[in-house]
């Protein structure tokens, strides 16, 4: 948008704190170059469009905004005579994408100084040569060392989703193992009872009913109900009663494993009626170690169920087989990246899921959504520790008019209001050193404002703080960052 041209004036433009230790030739060169212009209520420039000029205010007031997904978010509003903005890194050419990095309106009459981007360009590079390259240096090494200190924080963040994976994986495949030998032990008890059994003078018929017997326990085993202890306790005492009744040796160790597999007195008073006396200890003994194998094969199709589900987890966390775009169901990369950090989370730590299941899919880049939850889960786990350890993390999903809101909530210290306005700056954390890069808000930002056009916002008092995510329902045409 062009304002309305006026003279210019080196003596004005020399009062501004910006110009003022500039000689009368410069003052003059400025005015031959630039211009003055007027410009009545409304935009000035707008984000994205080529960055032309250099802006200097006289007088008036000034608005500068953001664009976050599809509004114009506020940043800064000011009448302060010499404000200035625009092509700002005109001085670094084409290394760089000349674009206004945000939109400029007036919200009265003003007055600003404008000096075109080549101009600008010129200048500093003839005046301040020194300072120019010490910006360049400025620039370009914190785009470096934010690039590394990324990268390093995605290192980290591997390394500790990698230590939980381990850490989880060992349980099962440790209780798979143990329950594997124990049951190598089982079946080579139960070929020697098998042994002894057949050797015996006992009928075709009664070796049948056996064989019977047999078969409806184990399928008991796998319909075994859910006891309370109390109602365990009850029933072993009076499996022990009937076994030391019975004359069976060692009853108080058979009685557990039978109460697990849901065998009761009734049950085993048909197999005292299915045999004979002298036959019905090794019956009792035989249908002992069918218990146990069907308890440890229950054991480790439980154990190795859930290394299947550690790993489908793992690869939704990762997304390494799926297309970087794509519909998502927030609900299941929420769940596995919980999943995959939930040994740094600890046993401390309630974790409440308040899921609106009736959300629909929404057009995403999973994996870089899943990073945005591990570095908002990783905070609020900070927070959590800090304030003693013991505390609760609250996720919950909702529509929010148009778009899709991931909340993550915890009991933590909260954030300080003088904290609030910087934590999405790279750099900025208030962990203890070594503790944090400063880039997990950073990153968390631009992967939701600048890739997914949502938008990242927080609430917070001691005890009660909420990072709030929205995302938008429907496909967005993807912007340069």
């Amino acid at each position: 948008m062009s304002g309305q041209p006026l003279p210019c004036s080196p003596e004005e433009i020399g009062s501004l704190f910006l110009f003022e230790k500039l000689t009368p030739e410069q003052l003059g060169r400025l005015c031959s170059e630039g211009r003055m212009e007027r410009f009545e209520p409304g935009p000035v420039y707008t984000e994205g469009e080529p960055a032309t000029c250099f802006y200097v205010m006289i007088e008036g007031t000034v608005v500068l905004s953001r664009r976050v997904g599809g509004d114009d978010v506020e940043v800064s509003r000011t009448s302060q005579r010499g404000v200035y903005a625009g092509a700002m890194q005109g001085y670094l050419g084409d290394r760089v994408r000349q674009v206004y990095n945000g939109s400029m309106r007036v919200t009265e009459p003003t007055r600003f100084f404008v000096l075109p981007a080549d101009s600008f360009s010129s200048i500093m590079q003839e005046w301040f040569p020194m300072a120019v390259h010490l910006l360049e240096g400025l620039f370009f090494g914190s785009k470096n060392t934010q690039r590394a200190i990324g990268q390093r924080e995605r290192l980290l963040a591997l390394g500790s989703l990698s230590a939980g994976l381990t850490h989880e994986l060992n349980n099962p495949a440790a209780a798979a193992v143990r329950a594997t030998a124990t049951l190598r032990e089982r079946v080579a008890k139960m070929r020697h009872k098998l042994a002894i059994i057949a050797g015996g003078s006992y009928s075709p018929e009664t070796l049948a009913n056996l064989v019977d017997i047999q078969e409806r326990t184990a399928e008991r085993v796998a319909k075994a109900p859910a006891l309370s202890p109390l109602e365990a306790s009850d029933r072993e005492d009076a499996l022990t009663d009937w076994l030391d009744d019975h004359d069976i040796p060692e009853g108080w160790r058979i009685a557990p494993t039978f109460v697990q597999a849901g065998l009761d007195a009734d049950w085993l008073d048909q197999v005292a009626s299915t045999v004979d006396e002298d036959m019905l200890p090794s019956a009792i003994g035989w249908l002992n170690y069918t218990v146990e194998t069907e308890l440890l094969m229950d054991e480790i199709a439980d154990s190795t169920t859930r290394i299947s589900h550690l790993v489908d987890a793992a690869k939704q966390y990762s997304q390494l087989d799926r297309a970087p775009f794509q519909n998502a169901d927030v609900h299941e990369l929420l769940d596995s990246t919980l999943l995959m950090l939930s040994g740094k989370i600890g046993r401390q730590i309630k974790v409440v899921k308040e899921y609106d299941r009736t959300l629909p899919k929404i057009p995403a880049y999973p994996a870089e959504l899943n990073q945005v939850w591990t570095n908002l889960i990783d905070n609020a786990v900070a927070a959590i520790n800090s304030a003693g350890g013991d505390g609760t993390l609250t996720v919950r999903t909702a529509l929010d008019h148009d778009r899709l809101l991931v909340e993550f909530r915890d009991t933590g210290v909260g954030i300080p209001p003088e904290n609030r306005g910087r934590i999405f700056d790279p750099f900025f954390t208030t962990k203890p050193v070594g503790e944090g890069t400063g880039l997990g808000l950073d990153i968390s930002w631009r992967i939701v404002v600048n890739k997914h056009h949502g938008n990242i916002q927080v609430e917070s008092v001691p005890g009660d703080t909420r990072f709030q995510v929205l995302l938008p329902l429907t496909a967005v045409e993807e912007e340069s960052e």
